[in-house]
């Protein structure tokens, strides 16, 4: 599928989308968020793809916030809307998607861009990374899950301070804050992706969408994730991947799922 905003590049099993919008410092708008969609609903439905990086293009920014100007004359019903539409057909989809998501975080990740890479499985950033969620410095709030997701990786009070300061924090900040995994340098950032989504593809892809599927329920109103991990640990039970994991180690070999 060809995109405008966006890249897709597939090596093997890994999968690469690069958002593409340099001149505007790779900024979500409608056009893009809908490209988004698409392709990790492409890449989902590639049974050989088996881990995902997102990252932004060039190594300034990796998602610089949402393009105000598409609703900076919105009234309530349609600020609503936006903010609906947006999780259901990206953010959510991409934290319920069955194949893990790294986030390369290569530069300014700000507002809506900080809420995707809160949105991925976890997250890389290189040292010239910042981080922040202006929102209230323009007279609203984070609405594509920032304050849902940051609380949860960083705790209140930190979520609190970053949301109502409306400031940036930087890479080494937001690794001592628990918001990224690991802290590179800009030119060992995708190496690192790369060597992680690596590691990720010789475990069962099965397993890993149970563990995502059960991780998340802990995060879900209203939903018992010890009764969901019941579920999905005994649906791998009846898997081939559970097959053969099992009798690889019965055989002292390396699984081949």
């Amino acid at each position: 599928m060809n995109y405008k905003n966006i890249l897709v590049e597939k090596n093997k099993n890994v999968a690469t989308i690069i958002i593409n919008r340099p001149k505007k410092l790779n900024a979500l708008n409608k056009e893009t968020i809908t490209e988004l969609h698409n392709a990790f609903a492409e890449v989902e439905n590639d049974e050989n793809i088996r881990v995902v990086i997102l990252t932004g293009s060039e190594d300034k920014a990796f998602v610089a916030g949402a393009d105000i100007s598409e609703f900076a004359d919105f009234d309530v019903n349609q600020g609503a809307e936006l903010s609906k539409k947006g999780q259901e057909i990206l953010f959510d989809f991409i934290e319920n998607l069955s194949i893990p998501v790294i986030a390369a975080i290569n530069g300014f990740a700000l507002g809506g861009g900080l809420e995707l890479a809160m949105a991925c499985h976890f997250r890389v950033a290189s040292d010239n990374a910042k981080m922040g969620l202006p929102e209230v410095s323009l007279g609203v709030i984070p609405g594509y899950g920032g304050t849902q997701r940051l609380p949860q990786l960083v705790g209140k009070g930190k979520a609190m301070e970053m949301i109502m300061t409306a400031g940036m924090i930087s890479a080494r900040d937001a690794q001592n804050s628990g918001l990224i995994n690991h802290l590179v340098t800009q030119d060992k950032l995708i190496p690192l992706c790369e060597k992680l989504a690596k590691k990720i593809s010789y475990n069962s892809s099965t397993a890993i969408a149970a563990a995502i599927t059960a991780v998340n329920a802990n995060f879900k109103e209203g939903v018992d994730g010890y009764q969901v991990e019941i579920e999905q640990f005994g649906n791998c039970f009846g898997t081939e991947d559970f097959e053969e994991g099992t009798t690889a180690f019965l055989e002292k070999r390396k699984a081949n799922f």
